[in-house]
């Protein structure tokens, strides 16, 4: 793929930058419903469903603007579509924000999941803008594969902050939503900030933007098996890493066994789903480093296996306690606890679906050729799993308990396995001929 990036000495290590800290600001916006859920959890009766409908309301979004966001970036370009995202999650927050003042409390849960709704806008056109423009911005193809990589480590590290902070500055205690407002304002002030830079600062914008391009019928890529079997598996993937993150700090949270001193089971359940970000920061590293070397089939392989391992350990291993480390907001500084064991089973997941995006998306489009951008714009819409699949956990959870509920991550691990062994090689077809036809 040609580029512009370094076109007439150019330098676009600012553009780059920016693009970095909005993918770290996708990871934040969205962490930051992990341990608010616990607050809605409290409202509403401690009920496990309600602690994840601000994350599927986040998530369900995607499933609602996948498809308009890539028609705006198309006919508007990176930073116009930019602006929009930082717009509209500004807004989102403020809406939540205002939540917090309504003294009715189903009216209130109603709003904030409002709020949640619209910032999920945001981050899917932030996710339109930031992975194309990135792959545009390198020198070769290599180079911006390069650079999407590297920004998916700073989206691994906002999630990695977002419950450690968030769990920090909310407490165990808090009931209400107004308890959260230091987020808000801190979320509200984020997207103020991008708004600034990107208003002052000029984007480049793709090479062919604003010319005629060929209409590419969304309907080809559905005759490949291995894209319309990908399409579930990256429903299912994105459901897996975010349920193991949100069940795990909601397995914590629940357990008062675990405070210490003056860290509550929340902020060490904050602590401890931040270590799952941090080792899928960590996975996604390494994944670059080997990712020229072992087959994408191979990694989705050996990852979904050893997940689905971590998963079942974590699952029946015995709750003895074994020595952590929390983040004690007050003082700014890591103290000795202890929590159960299954749980770092099922942080170790981190290493594992660090990597899956990026295999499934391979071996999804292998083979597609022209409709291989129309594909992208479609799992875009997948998305939504990471909202989903939490809540149908969370009504397992309600009769089995909320380890009983990661045997639905199990399943979708299972399913991962299979799509990679069996499900992803392309159907067979004269694939030139229906290149030609348009097919």
């Amino acid at each position: 793929m040609s580029s512009k990036t370094q076109e007439n000495g150019k330098n676009y290590a600012l553009p780059i930058a920016i693009m970095f800290a909005l993918f770290f600001m996708i990871a934040f916006v969205t962490g930051y419903q992990n341990p608010l859920g616990d607050v809605i959890k409290k409202m509403s009766g401690n009920s496990v469903i309600a602690s994840q409908l601000g994350t599927f309301a986040n998530f369900i979004a995607y499933a609602v603007m996948g498809y308009p966001a890539g028609k705006i970036l198309q006919n508007k370009g990176y930073r116009y579509t930019a602006l929009m995202a930082v717009n509209v999650g500004f807004l989102g927050v403020l809406v939540t924000y205002l939540s917090g003042f309504i003294e009715d409390m189903t009216l209130a849960v109603a709003i904030y999941l409002l709020g949640a709704f619209i910032a999920g806008f945001s981050v899917c056109m932030l996710n339109t803008v930031v992975n194309p423009m990135l792959n545009s911005l390198g020198k070769n193809q290599k180079q911006g594969n390069q650079l999407v990589q590297f920004g998916g480590s700073c989206n691994s590290l906002g999630a990695t902050l977002a419950p450690v902070i968030v769990g920090g500055l909310i407490g165990g205690s808090a009931s209400t939503i107004s308890s959260a407002n230091p987020v808000f304002y801190m979320a509200m002030i984020i997207f103020a900030v991008a708004f600034l830079v990107l208003y002052f600062t000029k984007l480049p914008e793709a090479p062919d933007f604003g010319k005629d391009k060929e209409k590419i019928p969304a309907s080809g890529a559905f005759r490949y098996s291995n894209f319309v079997f990908g399409m579930v598996a990256i429903f299912g993937y994105v459901g897996l890493e975010v349920g193991i993150a949100n069940f795990t700090l909601q397995y914590l949270s629940g357990n008062e066994s675990i405070a210490s001193g003056t860290m509550t089971a929340a902020a060490i359940a904050g602590t401890v789903t931040g270590l799952y970000w941090l080792l899928m920061l960590v996975g996604r590293l390494i994944g670059g480093v080997i990712g020229g070397k072992v087959s994408s089939r191979a990694m989705l392989v050996t990852t979904a296996t050893v997940a689905a391992v971590l998963l079942l350990l974590g699952i029946y291993m015995p709750e003895s306690k074994v020595p952590f480390f929390g983040f004690n907001s007050s003082d700014l500084s890591f103290m000795p606890v202890s929590i159960p064991v299954n749980a770092i089973f099922l942080v170790l997941c981190g290493l594992c679906t660090s990597v899956m995006w990026g295999a499934i998306f391979n071996l999804s489009v292998e083979g597609l050729g022209k409709y291989t951008q129309v594909a992208s714009g479609i799992f875009m819409i997948m998305v939504c799993g990471g909202g989903i699949i939490p809540l149908i956990m969370g009504a397992i959870a309600g009769g089995t308990g909320i380890l009983g509920s990661f045997w639905l991550l199990v399943a979708v691990c299972i399913y991962l396995l299979a799509y990679a062994l069996v499900l992803s090689h392309p159907k067979s077809h004269n694939d030139e001929k229906l290149y030609e036809d348009g097919k």
